[in-house]
């Protein structure tokens, strides 16, 4: 039987929870972005909301979709203002 069910990311939740949450969180924020770019005509905001929402389907670890989608949620933070 596949153990990999039980394990535990950060010990608090399971595998599949974490990146199941980690896409849909992603996905919205990366949603958000992309329209902000498109009304304020801002190619960085689009570049970065495509980002989030396209990159998940490529990733296949938790610990790794968790760093690249914060590390983009930075990036997009520090060019908000």
């Amino acid at each position: 039987m596949n153990d990999s069910n039980k394990t535990l990311f950060l010990g608090l939740v399971s595998n599949q929870t974490a990146f199941i949450t980690g896409i849909v969180v992603f996905l919205l924020v990366g949603l958000l972005a992309f329209r902000r770019g498109k009304q304020t005509k801002r190619a960085e905001f689009t570049v970065i909301g495509f980002a989030l929402m396209v990159f998940p389907y490529a990733v296949s670890q938790v610990w790794l979709l968790w760093s690249i989608g914060v590390a983009l949620m930075v990036l997009l933070a520090v060019r908000w203002k």
